[in-house]
């Protein structure tokens, strides 16, 4: 195989998102910092490429306005980190002032962010997001470049979940760096903390294994070997992939991967164009084989109960606790968006946020409120909230396929009762598949 430019900065790509996967999807301010450092040095090296750098100029120009909303955006997260006159604190964020005056705060500056680093590297990361979306955009403008993506991201996903399995089968034990919470020894996680981070990180794997199965059995080049290879191959990823995702025993991504299958059938029976019959024997396959059979023997009696993630996220909503349930910690982070409502608490203050008002409690949810949407507006205000959906608005009002439906499905489920999107991986896949849901040169 020839070694070309193009398939050596996708390469480097592939192995700076292998860093993201086994460094807990890039979910520390360290990962940040070495995950920024090192898209960084790629996207330096590609936009000195005079090809690549055409390709970069043409997709400015086409979204130069909603590029610049999201570096308005940039320019929001990083004025929260810096320190501003106290009376002038006073004016725009009342309610930090006001925390500042109970513990006698005697500096005249400080900042509106109330964690100023954890904000901080929550800019690098939204930083190294938009570098991302300008690489993939400069290296990857072929159909035959989204076919190696998507393999890449199908064999991955399949040996990542092997991981995670075995290390479920024998108890989940510390591996070197990867340390299991006790609550999560009983499920598939592998380099990942979260069950339900690491099942999300799966559903987009699977997502790349069935385009190219799709892409495979509508190819009408029967005799072409690699194209029969790659089909038998992602059909074992498949059944990895699914498996990781099964006994990850995520509710939410269960549900999900549920609702996926079912999406891309309602999706081949629509589309009385290319009548593709091996991709729905593959679809019902899954289902019957992956989803019920697998499903069986790893959950057993707790099948039905893992699709019925809503009905579990939400039974404490009717219920009194004397200790902080998950809905509790939601209704928390609700009641202080008002309190912070124009410049927010700052990026990746939430935790910071939780302390204060619950100093003698357990930090067991601390890090995050299980709601994205809230946590998110939260953090950035009113100001920061309305530049980051515009920049986005392109993309769910300008840009709906069918590839894309069920990445809007996904990510309605994960705002509201999720905190995944907070996880840099996660965010990083949103960006990936929405860019390459593009027409393609040949």
């Amino acid at each position: 195989m020839k070694l070309t430019k193009n398939k050596l900065y996708q390469f480097l790509f592939f192995f700076i998102f292998m860093v993201y996967c086994i460094f807990n999807g890039g979910n520390s301010n360290l990962s940040i910092q070495f995950n920024f450092i090192l898209v960084g040095i790629l996207f330096i090296f590609c936009i000195r490429d005079k090809n690549y750098y055409s390709h970069f100029k043409s997709f400015y120009n086409r979204n130069k306005i909603f590029l610049n909303a999201y570096f308005l955006f940039l320019t929001f997260v990083l004025a929260q980190t810096i320190p501003v006159p106290i009376e002038l604190l006073k004016i725009i964020s009342y309610q930090k002032y006001k925390l500042l005056e109970f513990i006698y705060y005697e500096r005249n500056f400080s900042s509106v962010s109330l964690s100023p680093s954890d904000t901080f590297f929550q800019f690098l990361n939204y930083l190294s997001l938009i570098i991302f979306l300008f690489i993939t955009k400069m290296v990857f403008y072929r159909s035959l470049d989204l076919k190696r993506f998507y393999f890449f991201l199908s064999l991955i996903g399949s040996i990542l979940s092997i991981f995670a399995v075995v290390l479920y089968l024998f108890g989940n034990p510390d591996v070197l760096f990867i340390k299991k919470i006790y609550h999560y020894r009983d499920s598939s996680t592998g380099f990942f903390i979260n069950r339900t981070v690491f099942s999300i990180f799966l559903l987009f794997c699977l997502i790349a294994s069935l385009e190219i199965q799709k892409y495979v059995s509508l190819d009408n080049n029967i005799r072409n070997n690699d194209n029969f290879f790659l089909k038998i191959y992602t059909r074992f990823f498949i059944i990895f992939i699914t498996l990781g995702i099964i006994t990850s025993f995520s509710r939410t991504g269960n549900f999900l991967m549920l609702i996926t299958i079912i999406f891309y059938l309602i999706g081949e029976f629509y589309n009385k164009k290319n009548i593709n019959i091996q991709f729905r024997l593959l679809l019902f396959a899954i289902i019957i084989f992956d989803i019920l059979i697998l499903g069986l023997f790893f959950g057993s009696s707790k099948l039905i109960d893992r699709f019925s993630f809503i009905n579990n996220e939400f039974s404490n909503v009717l219920v009194d606790s004397s200790g902080l349930s998950r809905f509790q910690i939601i209704r928390f982070s609700f009641s202080q968006i008002s309190n912070f409502v124009f410049f927010g608490y700052g990026a990746g203050s939430f935790e910071t946020l939780f302390k204060i008002f619950f100093p003698n409690d357990t930090s067991f949810f601390a890090d995050h409120a299980h709601s994205s949407i809230l946590e998110f507006f939260g953090e950035f205000g009113l100001i920061g909230t309305f530049f980051l959906i515009f920049s986005l608005s392109k993309i769910f009002f300008k840009n709906i396929k069918f590839n894309n439906i069920i990445l809007l499905i996904y990510f309605i489920v994960l705002l509201s009762i999720d905190f995944s999107l907070h996880v840099p991986i996660i965010q990083l896949l949103f960006v990936i598949f929405f860019t390459l849901n593009n027409k393609f040169t040949p």
